[in-house]
């Protein structure tokens, strides 16, 4: 399958022959639907507290004195954000008016309605003014068209090639501030240590890695003033190693006109390997465009403090099962760890297990632990909160994307169909094991819950793979908890226009 000069390009990537022959194989056999025995919902699977619990969780997460890591995936693209307006720029450039009563162009018609709402509007508006132009109204085309070229090109503020996490997301009194900023704010807020030390680790891609470092540091400074926090703030490139192979319709290796092999991103499952890199007693994991402005802030601080005093009070109580298990495992303590899995963790134990109870029951203890904050469905898409299968035939809590689905099947639909909250990507995160060496997190990970979709290149049509998500089956052995926390912690940023959802809050 492979020659001698194909071998050579994924040696030098980092990448050894079987595990490009495994992915291969993936291809032609492709991977098997998770196996869903419902939905996670309230008193079943996911935790609801009261105020009081609440604060009493706050209570225990501030009166922690350990590391903490703020971990941001921020390479994501800014450009599906402004699909609509790149159609709109399109049309602008051919000389033909845009139907801004259509479906497609409706939103462009709002993002002209609201321009002055945008944070970026003022840096806009300057830009525009040097080529004489007025963006305020933009009632005729060629005042749109330039506002369309001025914000996405190269030539302007070029947002339709940047990263989300350098747009400006919020404006203040004092300015705008962009995702990235806002990261630092939370940090300061959440994820500041007994020694006033926030640090945070930032997952960027090459390209714009030294925009990431320029920005941050024209502004630390003021928000260490500001927020009374000193950050200690690192960088990582998803490594070329977790590259996948791509294959034509044939499943064999898809070429590229010089004869190498193309290889892709493999999606943000590949950062597991970044995570990996860290040591932090407790890790907060929240995705870069889901931040909220100041106004909207006290929610998410309450609830992530909460979330990780529960991983805490969690982390201990598995810390001090697992000590127990190697001074006295008797039998009433083996069957109050069982209660603990099935009550407390909504885990089913696979058939067989009892065959070597204690070894099993040290085993599911001794894993990472995550506690993941859930909010109610509101159609957004993406994944959410399930009891699935795992490959040893137990079931536990899961974060699963609707692709692992089989949607033709009518029961599996109807499971689907019943979730009643929606994965936000609020995590907090414990992977240092009880007595004090960090995890492999690699090992965790379910690699049948990788996924292959359809791309083309050139024109000619392929397949691409991408590995188990960061959030879905690369954490799949971790142990799970599930939080219901409120809408307004959610605030994600999808396409331009969700910008205005929180501008009137800003």
């Amino acid at each position: 399958m492979f020659s001698q000069r194909d071998i050579a390009q994924l040696q030098a990537l980092g990448i050894s022959q079987s595990d490009a022959e495994q992915q291969v194989e993936n291809f032609k056999k492709g991977f098997p639907f998770l196996t869903v025995i419902r939905p996670a919902t309230l008193s079943k699977g996911i935790l609801t507290f009261d105020e009081k619990k609440i604060d009493d969780l706050v209570a225990a997460f501030d009166r922690f004195d350990g590391t903490l890591l703020k971990f941001t995936p921020a390479s994501g693209a800014a450009s599906r954000m402004f699909k609509s307006l790149f159609e709109a720029e399109e049309i602008l450039a051919r000389g033909e008016a845009p139907d801004f009563e259509s479906k497609a162009m409706k939103p462009v018609k709002e993002f002209f309605d609201r321009l002055r709402d945008f944070a970026f509007y003022d840096e806009l508006k300057a830009l525009l003014a040097k080529q004489n132009i007025s963006c305020d109204g933009a009632t005729d085309a060629k005042t749109q068209l330039a506002t369309l070229q001025t914000l996405l090109g190269s030539n302007g503020m070029g947002y339709g090639l940047l990263p989300k996490a350098l747009l400006k997301f919020h404006r203040y009194p004092s300015g705008a501030r962009t995702a990235v900023e806002e990261h630092l704010v939370e940090a300061a807020l959440y994820a500041k240590d007994r020694r006033g030390v926030a640090r945070l680790h930032f997952t960027v891609s090459p390209e714009h890695r030294a925009l990431f470092e320029k920005l941050l540091q024209e502004v630390k400074a003021g928000y260490e003033s500001k927020y009374e926090v000193s950050y200690d703030i690192s960088f990582s490139e998803q490594k070329k190693s977790t590259d996948t192979i791509a294959v034509d319709v044939h499943n064999a290796p898809f070429r590229n006109a010089d004869g190498s092999i193309l290889l892709r991103p493999g999606g943000h499952g590949a950062l597991i390997e970044n995570l990996n890199e860290q040591r932090a007693d407790v890790v907060f994991i929240k995705n870069v465009d889901n931040v909220a402005p100041d106004s909207l802030k006290p929610d998410t601080v309450r609830y992530k403090k909460a979330l990780a005093g529960l991983l805490l009070q969690l982390r201990d109580r598995v810390f001090g099962y697992l000590n127990a298990l190697e001074e006295h495992p008797d039998e009433s303590l083996l069957l109050e760890v069982q209660s603990f899995f099935e009550n407390d963790l909504s885990f089913i134990f696979p058939k067989g297990w009892e065959s070597d109870r204690l070894g099993y029951l040290r085993a599911k203890l001794h894993c990472p632990i995550r506690v993941c904050g859930m909010v109610k469905n509101v159609g957004e898409p993406g994944g959410g909160p399930f009891i699935a299968v795992n490959p040893d035939g137990s079931a536990s809590p899961q974060i699963a994307e609707s692709s692992q689905f089989d949607l033709s099947s009518a029961e599996v639909k109807a499971i689907f169909g019943s979730a009643t909250h929606f994965n936000p990507v609020y995590l907090v995160c414990s992977f240092i094991d009880y007595k004090g060496n960090k995890f492999d997190l690699k090992k965790f990970r379910d690699p049948a819950t990788g996924f292959i979709s359809s791309k083309s290149k050139d024109g000619k049509a392929l397949k691409a793979q991408e590995l188990p998500g960061l959030w879905n089956g690369a954490m799949s052995g971790w142990i799970t908890v599930f939080v219901e926390v409120p809408l307004t912690t959610f605030n994600p940023v999808k396409t331009v226009n969700d910008l205005l959802r929180t501008a009137e809050n800003s």
